[in-house]
C-alpha cells in the first residue's frame, strides 16, 4: 500500500511549507460528500495523529489517516498547469466514476 507524489507535486509542497514556516509534510484523506459520494481531502500536517500511516515521497512526508488508505491506496498526487488554472491533480486508480463538476468520486 502506498500513496505517493509526483515530483512537481512534492517541490511545490516543499515550496509551500518553506513559505508557511512551519509544517512536518502533508495528510491526505477522504470523507463523504458531494455528488458522487466522496471527496479529498488535503491539508497541512503539523504533527502527526496516531491512526495516521506516513510515506515518503521525493523528500515529503505524506501522512494518511487507516481509514482513508483503502481508498487512497496507489494514488499518485499532482502538481498540474492548465492554461491560467493550477492546482492539485489526484491520479487514483481505485476511482470508479466521478461527478460532472470533478469534485467528487466513487470507488
Amino acid at each position: 500500500m502506498a500513496v505517493t507524489l509526483s515530483e512537481r507535486a512534492a517541490n511545490h509542497i516543499r515550496n509551500f511549507i518553506a513559505k508557511r514556516g512551519k509544517g512536518i509534510g502533508i495528510k491526505l484523506g477522504v470523507r463523504t460528500s458531494g455528488c458522487s459520494g466522496m471527496v479529498y481531502k488535503l491539508e497541512f500536517a503539523d504533527a502527526a495523529e496516531a491512526d495516521d500511516i506516513q510515506f515518503e515521497s521525493h523528500g515529503v512526508t505524506v501522512y494518511v489517516d487507516a481509514k482513508s488508505l483503502a481508498y487512497l491506496d496507489g494514488t499518485e498526487l499532482d502538481f498540474v498547469r492548465e492554461g491560467l488554472n493550477e492546482g492539485f491533480k489526484f491520479n487514483n486508480p481505485n476511482v470508479k466514476n466521478s461527478c460532472g463538476c470533478g469534485e467528487s468520486f466513487n470507488v
